[in-house]
């Protein structure tokens, strides 16, 4: 059996060694993050390392965090769109539907996250928010992702992520002027 590397296959994987596996274990917090299940987030990370070894040649060597967690976002946005139902011919049918244990649907990334890490009177105040203001709160907050990172993520410019974290940031702040978390009770 003969090697069949060329030297372009040797030089991607030196490039994907430095470049990429450096940065997968922040690709999986942010994966589990989007998809709030860690099998559907380790094949989203899988199917964007696969992406990001084809593209290696078109990517400049600048921010590699922010350009990975770009893929993993495009990504992402794809597998949904192939998982997307057909359409409804009789909306009667979805209208009547009852959840089979009394429960609609799984909960979001953001509140699982939510669940494991913040105190409940904290919990409250993140759960209030608008989902893109608590997004941006989770990823830089609780991820500590840097603004650039949460913008690739949430596809957005950066100065949007910090209009909303500082939004977030001051809303939870006001929710929480009358609990014990703001008098040191903790």
């Amino acid at each position: 059996m003969t090697d069949r590397r060329t030297p372009d296959d040797t030089t991607r994987k030196a490039t994907f060694r430095e470049i990429v596996e450096p940065e997968i274990e922040v690709m999986l917090r942010v994966a589990f993050s989007i998809t709030s299940s860690p099998a559907d987030g380790e094949d989203l990370v899988q199917e964007s390392l696969l992406r990001a070894y084809k593209a290696l040649d078109r990517f400049d060597g600048r921010h590699p965090r922010a350009w990975l967690l770009t893929i993993l976002r495009h990504t992402n946005a794809n597998m949904h769109r192939r998982r997307r139902p057909g359409t409804v011919g009789d909306w009667e049918v979805i209208r009547s539907a009852k959840p089979a244990f009394g429960r609609s649907e799984l909960p979001s990334a953001e509140d699982s996250v939510i669940d494991l890490e913040l105190h409940p009177a904290l919990d409250a105040a993140v759960r209030a928010l608008d989902p893109r203001f608590r997004s941006a709160l989770i990823l830089v907050d609780v991820h500590d992702l840097s603004y650039a990172e949460a913008a690739a993520v949430m596809g957005v410019p950066v100065g949007t992520v910090m209009s909303r974290l500082s939004r977030a940031r001051d809303r939870v702040r006001k929710a929480l002027r009358a609990t014990p978390l703001t008098r040191g009770d903790l």
